[in-house]
């Protein structure tokens, strides 16, 4: 999660320290689902989440990757709906 989250992050000014408190914050949150099985899709879906609260840019870079985005009207969609919000 941390390497995620500082690929998105990269060159944007947020302090490592709050990258850590976000990997903790996702961590406690799968620890407390109780689930003994974590699905990769509910990790991508909360570092989307605090990305989304965080940093746009970092946000829209990470769902490039994460949604496999493959052409540009991808990233159109996508801020299309990110405006709607």
């Amino acid at each position: 999660m941390f390497r995620s989250l500082s690929l998105a992050l990269r060159k944007r000014k947020v302090e490592q320290d709050k990258i850590e408190k976000i990997v903790s914050a996702i961590a406690r949150r799968l620890e407390n689902s109780g689930e003994t099985e974590i699905k990769t899709s509910h990790i991508g879906e909360y570092i989307m989440e605090a990305l989304s609260n965080l940093d746009q840019v970092a946000y829209v870079r990470f769902a490039s990757v994460y949604k496999n985005f493959r052409e540009v009207k991808d990233f159109e969609d996508f801020l299309d709906n990110l405006e709607e919000k």
